[in-house]
């Protein structure tokens, strides 16, 4: 049922899937009997029954039958007071939930126990070199791939957090339920815990009452960082690290990074007034005091780990130095204050007062599903204003969440302040330097263990830093003195690579290779920041502000010029040296965010921020603009902060999304390539490397999914050869949504089905919603991701897919792209009934209510579809079961094609290109989740008699595609090539369906009392169940 995680499964055992499912199904039942009683369970089970019935007679062709059987369902859901329709509404989505969870164990589970699993780093590798590619070249482009998984706060995900977590106990619990060495006394704990999180996840309020602001959903996001990506990192590359040293001889370097992460969250302001240059700050910020928090854990459990004294001479003349300049730097503090220094015992400090979390569980055990407790981060927060974030009152006493629910301390750990009162007490006569030469060296002084020493100083630094970006956050002042914070991922990186080198050179490769190895690895990953921000803003909102600052300096109006005219200016200005903007220049409002957003962005440069993406770009002159607003600002803080700005300058990453501006995307990157200044920047100052992006939603809004599928083909091949044309590198960033409806799908065959060419190692793409939760929730799931990331990638490099094999198949898809856009347009943009139709038919005017994202429905309050995001666009359609936007107009493009006799072109295009067969297996799969009959019966209760041929239409429409599909494919029915897929769609439709004749009727009576927030609460209800028993929102 999922559109993009059912490539992280190769099939599961429905035997035990189902055995799953009937255990959830009766504890929710009991639990559900004992909170509404027995008369509840009466109305549920006879709604189940008939829903089940007519799936039945429906899959049996006993159409008519189950028609009446669905008007009876229909009728009793008509009459059901609404008390009882909520309940109803809330158990059927629950069970969905519960199925979705048992659905992904299963696949973890299945994925566990395959012995060779596909598409896995060992598979690939082994195929690879078995195809001819020498070890060396393998080896090479493993460890210069560059992959980077943006994570964006897109309102698609239903669930509250509260729930995801318990969601996530009750898929621990499960693991736990498939162990075969529980006792039958294990067992029944098992199930009392089960029935304890499914009673707390029915009485929790499924609906979020307020909408997030951007800190909370960057604050979620950094919560999918804390629970599964920092775990499934180091697992990850032991993998690839693993398959490496089979299939070449070496292993993975401990500083590569075949994957980073980054993060629209809390960067995002295109058409959202709410994500403000202070937001961005601030979460910038918060990733940073995530990052150290999360580094403080993992050093005080490898300073437990590493208790041994044997090391290099680099490492025991470092802790010398240390503790030489600490004892000092004690010396001085008590001579000036006439401070005395209590006596302590030094055995007692030769070890941790108390063991660190997780220190007595082997890192390896990081990735399992062995414990149902999730520690989870807690985040500075300032309780007295919403939203708002402070620092802890006392910061010794700030809380590292621990399972035991126990606060961390700062020197728990032999180091620092306790390993220097120890280093004090082991000299004697320390005025005397001549005493200093007789003293033992440290490898003989009691106690003292040179890598907790070394460690611990690292550690020390590290909590001063958080301390300071606490201060930060609540802008409040504070010193700034490099020595005494780390900072940067170097200065994390060099002692624990000294500590990693002295214990090989030592002969303890085994301890190096633990604990210290995923250290390593997780700091070069995830940096200082854990996921660098993008900035993203519409290239309108630099027009404007260039245009507020010509105006005041008397140039012209900005807007008003043509392209050339811009682009002589932007080119003069940007080989300038002084600042363009006035500083005391009074400008709008908006305006005015534009620039302090810059000034943000050049007070936290390239170590915290990652690319500034123009959407809705079309010319040169757009990236310029940034480009000179970006340099601009660099100058000013530069200026006022007395030194030179933080890191580099931002990629500028123009977004192409429309069609016409992907048509013309190759064209306006020739232009900007081709002028010297930018040329030369790009080559300086990034490495000779062009980022450029595409958007698969608004095109697919704008033309329908054949055409913008097409067009986003042709677009990245003449991107790749414009920047071919100039020498130059270049990385495409897919803008890609969790629905097949804006540009979703399995991640492999996405990645797989790119030009020849257009991944030469390197990708960016974004991952959005509920597709984060959903391959990035567990770290299991995880692991599988960033492996198929990495093995698509390394095949799209190493062995490209196949070109169109004949210049005609271009042609014929050139014909079938216009014939099928003409449609589509004709249907959504040209016919004046389909707007109010789809107003109609559709809950699109009421999702707005379900509080699940920061940002407006709409780019701008007023106009139609145009204006609408492609968010809601596509929610609205996938609530009806007709999922409109994935396939209007491919059945009139491939039935033109078929009646002017190109089927045969058309199953050899199918055979041997991978664009086409992915593009139709797509469009077969989201065909397959429709449901005719189901949208039939929304137009009936919903749209006016007179709209009704409009969704006639439509469904005859969906039936012509299918049949044209499967013409193409070759196919006996839809999805008959994923048994797996179509199983599981049916297994849903028992609760489903009856979810939907719900909303139905809620909707038609919330329409005739839009004020009852009992109604209100019920389609809200609906809706997320819908959006579970569909797997996918928009």
């Amino acid at each position: 049922m999922l559109d993009t995680t059912d490539d992280i499964a190769e099939g599961i055992s429905f035997q035990a899937f189902e055995d799953d499912c009937r255990l959830l199904a009766t504890l929710l039942h009991d639990v559900l009997l004992r909170e509404l009683g027995p008369r509840f369970i009466h109305i549920l089970e006879r709604n189940r029954i008939l829903a089940q019935s007519a799936v039945s007679m429906r899959a049996a062709g006993m159409e008519d039958t189950a028609a009446v059987v669905e008007r009876q369902l229909e009728a009793d859901l008509a009459a059901m007071p609404l008390e009882d329709a909520l309940c109803v509404a809330r158990a059927f989505s629950h069970y969905l939930n519960l199925m979705g969870i048992a659905e992904t164990h299963h696949r973890v589970r299945k994925v566990r126990n395959v012995e060779k699993l596909s598409k896995s780093c060992d598979d690939i590798f082994d195929k690879l070199i078995q195809s001819g590619v020498p070890p060396e070249q393998l080896y090479d482009t493993v460890c210069k791939q560059e992959v980077e998984i943006v994570l964006t706060a897109h309102p698609t995900q239903i669930n509250r957090r509260t729930l995801q977590y318990k969601h996530l106990k009750v898929a621990h619990l499960l693991e736990f339920n498939a162990r075969p060495d529980l006792s039958h006394e294990d067992k029944e704990i098992l199930i009392e815990d089960l029935v304890r999180e499914i009673t707390a996840i029915w009485q929790t309020d499924e609906l979020r009452r307020h909408k997030p602001t951007p800190v909370d959903e960057a604050r979620a996001g950094l919560h999918i960082v804390e629970q599964s990506l920092w775990k499934a990192v180091p697992h990850y590359l032991r993998r690839v690290s693993s398959a490496l040293k089979k299939h070449t001889g070496r292993t993975l370097p401990l500083t590569s990074t075949p994957i980073k992460f980054g993060s629209w969250m809390g960067g995002d302001r295109d058409g959202n007034p709410n994500v403000t240059a202070k937001v961005t700050r601030d979460v910038s910020l918060l990733s940073r005091w995530m990052a150290i928090d999360l580094y403080i854990r993992e050093l005080e459990n490898l300073s437990f780990e590493l208790s041994i004294k044997r090391c290099s001479d680099k490492v025991a003349n470092l802790a010398n130095e240390i503790l030489l300049k600490e004892s000092a730097s004690e010396e001085l503090t008590a001579n000036t204050w006439n401070q005395t220094v209590p006596q302590n015992n030094a055995n007692s400090l030769a070890l941790p007062a108390q063991l660190p979390s997780g220190a007595d569980l082997p890192s390896c055990t990081e990735c399992s599903d062995g414990e149902s407790l999730f520690r989870i981060i807690n985040l500075p927060r300032n309780q007295s204003r919403p939203g708002a974030l402070n620092v802890p009152e006392k910061f010794e006493d700030s809380p590292l969440s621990s399972p035991t629910g126990r606060q961390s301390q700062i020197g728990r750990t032999a180091s620092g302040g306790q390993l220097r009162k120890l280093f004090k007490e082991s000299h004697i006569g320390r005025s005397s330097s001549f005493r200093k030469l007789l003293e033992p060296s440290i490898s003989d002084k009691p106690g003292i263990t040179p890598y907790r020493v070394v460690l611990g100083n690292v550690k020390e630094k590290l909590v001063k830093t958080r301390r300071r970006l606490e201060l930060l956050l609540e802008d409040l002042p504070c010193d700034y003195d490099t020595e005494e914070y780390c900072e940067t991922s170097d200065q994390l990186l060099d002692p624990l690579l000294l500590c990693y080198q002295s214990l090989e050179s030592c002969g303890s490769s085994v301890l190096a290779d633990g604990r210290l190895a995923d250290l390593i690895r997780r700091v070069a990953t995830f940096g200082m920041v854990l996921m660098k921000l993008d900035v993203r803003q519409e290239s309108g909102r630099h027009t404007e502000a260039l245009d507020a600052v010509t105006s005041y300096l008397e140039l012209g109006v900005y807007s008003e010029w043509d392209e050339e005219k811009k682009l002589d200016f932007l080119t003069r200005e940007l080989k300038g040296k002084r600042p363009l903007v006035p500083p005391n220049i009074e400008v709008a409002a908006d305006v005015k965010e534009v620039l302090d957003t810059f000034k943000v962005a050049a007070e936290l440069g390239s170590d915290s921020l990652g690319a500034y993406v123009i959407s809705m770009a079309s010319n040169a002159s757009d990236v310029l603009a940034v480009e000179l607003l970006q340099k601009d600002a660099r100058l000013t803080v530069s200026g006022d902060l007395g030194r030179p700005c933080p890191g580099g300058t931002l990629r500028v990453v123009p977004l192409f999304e429309t069609v016409k501006d992907l048509r013309e995307a190759g064209s306006a990157i020739r232009k900007l390539l081709s002028i010297d200044w930018y040329r030369e920047h790009i080559i300086k100052n990034h490495n000779g490397h062009q980022e450029v992006m595409v958007g698969y939603s608004d095109s697919g809004k704008d033309a329908g999914r054949f055409t913008a599928a097409w067009e986003l083909y042709k677009a990245q091949e003449d991107v790749v050869a414009a920047c071919n044309e100039f020498g130059i590198k270049v990385t495409l960033f897919h803008g890609r949504g969790g629905s097949i409806g804006r540009g979703g799908g399995p991640t492999y065959l996405a990645i797989q089905s790119q030009p020849p060419g257009s991944v030469m190692g390197t990708l960016r793409s974004t991952e959005q919603g509920e597709m984060v939760q959903a391959k990035f929730g567990l770290p299991q799931t995880a692991v599988r991701q960033l492996e198929i990331y990495t093995t698509a990638v390394l095949l799209a490099t190493l062995r490209p897919p196949h070109p169109p094999r004949e210049p005609k198949w271009r042609h014929l898809m050139e014909e079938i792209s216009r014939v099928s856009c003409a449609h589509y347009r004709r249907t959504v943009y040209e016919d004046p009934e389909f707007i109010t139709y789809f107003q109609e038919a559709t809950p699109q005017a009421e999702l707005g209510f379900l509080n699940i994202g920061s940002r407006p429905a709409k780019r701008k309050p007023a106009g139609g579809i145009s204006s609408l995001r492609a968010i809601p666009w596509v929610f609205a359609w996938t609530q009806t079961r007709l999922v409109l936007p994935a396939w209007l107009g491919v059945g009139a493009g491939l039935q033109d094609a078929l009646d002017r006799g190109h089927g045969g072109e058309l199953r050899a295009m199918y055979a041997e290109w991978p664009f086409f067969q992915s593009t139709l297996d797509l469009i077969e799969m989201v065909t397959a989740k429709a449901d005719a009959p189901m949208a039939a019966h929304y137009e009936e209760m919903l749209v006016a008699r007179e709209r009704r041929a409009v969704g006639g239409e439509l469904r005859r429409e969906l039936a012509r595609t299918e049949r044209c599909v499967l013409a193409v494919s070759g196919h006996s029915k839809l999805t008959a090539h994923n048994r797996s897929l179509r199983r599981l769609i049916e297994s849903r439709l028992a609760y489903l369906n009856p979810i939907n004749m719900l909303q139905v009727e809620v909707l038609r009576r919330l329409r005739r009392d839009d004020d009852n927030r009992r109604l209100r609460d019920a389609l809200l209800i609906t809706i997320n169940g819908i959006a579970a028993g569909m797997r996918n929102t928009g």
